[in-house]
């Protein structure tokens, strides 16, 4: 959902990839050089020069900058204004109603909607981040009726910060807020008017909202949709606050979805297929510059992909072709966030850290645009390539091939002119 930012206990196990659990130390084989090629290696040490070296791109190289001076897909999130995205978060989660619309349920109804989005978070994040929940299981009541809030899309931070500012201080008298890294504001059902689901975000250098001597800097206040999208909301939503920003179209068009279909969480929340993106699990530290493929010079090489929704093995390949532009690819499989993918194989994405969010700063490339989508799928969801497929981009100078694929990934071909 979009944010109304200013504009510009239990751990589940993880399912390790087979390729991990069956990897084993290899001896290390030394060969004798022949004697020509010996001598000269002598030779080139004795006179200080160092014998030439295949070139390795650096994931470093492959980090494209953020430019719109907001949430982007750019690499060095402003952590001044964005929260952490690894460890655990602490999150207050607060229960309130109106005089015009009290509640009749009770919290826990409401919370059982949510909660679960803790355990979809970790295992999205490859267990980097930790949702440690705090229900305050009780209803407070906000001094104003919930109509008067004016919730609708184009919503005002200042208008979403005074509701957050009411609700912050009806629940004072009872919770800490000084304990807690962010606040989850839940309304109960009977407050329709309470109607979508925004994240705050404290723009610095503001009054903002304070509670027991702290600046609530993270906010999600949840509205009627939570009943629609359930727990993967959370991932959305709480997303918003480490900086990822909007993957679907704020201008819907024809299709709102348009951009990535149910590739990705931060685009359709009931994608088929809503792991995140391997770009972002990088760019949140999720996925470590080890597991990234960079072919920023010119040249060719082939990578072994494991597929995103298991922690281990290269995640990703990444060629730039600009200064904030590159094509990405990487594996998907039918399994963990994706478990209904509609069609799984290598997904190849465009990503352009200059577009704000909500205009695409992630775009999927459609291995089969002519295909009409299977029943129960959408446009982009059959857009994986398949082993022996091919992409190119010649302006670009990008070409990737599929090579071969098994049950945990694929192999590829990437390509820099």
């Amino acid at each position: 959902m979009r944010r109304t930012t200013p504009a510009p206990d239990r751990e589940p196990a993880l399912v390790p990839s087979p390729a991990l659990r069956a990897a084993r130390p290899r001896p290390v084989i030394r060969r004798a050089l022949p004697l020509p090629v010996l001598a000269v290696t002598v030779l080139l040490l004795l006179l200080g020069v160092a014998p030439a070296r295949a070139h390795a791109d650096a994931p470093s190289d492959c980090a494209l900058r953020g430019t719109t001076g907001w949430s982007d897909e750019g690499h060095g999130t402003d952590r001044s204004v964005f929260q952490r995205s690894t460890g655990t978060v602490k999150a207050a989660m607060i229960f309130v109603d109106f005089p015009d619309a009290p509640a009749t349920e009770a919290p826990a109804d409401d919370a059982a909607q949510l909660t679960p989005g803790a355990n979809w978070l970790w295992n999205a994040s490859y267990g980097k981040v930790w949702l440690a929940i705090s229900q305050h299981s009780w209803w407070v009541r906000m001094p104003h009726d919930s109509t008067s809030y004016g919730f609708a899309r184009g919503l005002s931070h200042e208008a979403h910060e005074a509701y957050l500012r009411d609700a912050v201080r009806a629940a004072d008298p009872s919770v800490d807020f000084s304990r807690y890294d962010m606040v989850y504001v839940v309304p109960t059902r009977n407050a329709k008017a309470i109607s979508f689901t925004p994240t705050y975000v404290y723009q610095p250098g503001t009054a903002g909202v304070v509670a027991d001597g702290t600046t609530v800097k993270w906010s999600v206040t949840f509205g009627q949709d939570m009943w629609n999208w359930g727990p993967k909301l959370v991932g959305h939503e709480t997303a918003h606050t480490f900086g990822l920003p909007d993957l679907y179209a704020f201008d819907a068009g024809s299709d709102a979805h348009r951009f990535v279909g149910g590739w990705d969480v931060m685009g359709l929340i009931s994608g088929k297929a809503s792991q995140y993106f391997g770009w972002e699990s990088w760019k949140l530290g999720w996925t470590d510059d080890t597991q990234v493929a960079c072919q920023a010079s010119r040249g060719t090489r082939t990578v072994d992909l494991t597929a995103v929704e298991y922690g281990s093995g290269t995640k990703i390949a990444v060629v730039p072709t600009g200064p904030t532009t590159a094509y990405v690819v990487e594996s998907r499989r039918a399994v963990q966030a994706d478990t209904a993918a509609c069609s799984t194989g290598a997904l190849i994405y465009k990503v352009d850290t200059s577009v704000a969010t909500g205009y695409g700063p992630i775009r999927v490339v459609d291995a089969k645009p002519a295909a009409a989508a299977a029943s129960g799928c959408r446009p982009l969801d059959d857009a994986p390539y398949w082993s022996g497929e091919s992409f190119a981009d010649s302006a670009a100078g990008v070409r990737i091939d599929v090579l071969s694929a098994n049950g945990y990934g694929e192999r590829v071909r990437i390509t820099k002119s």
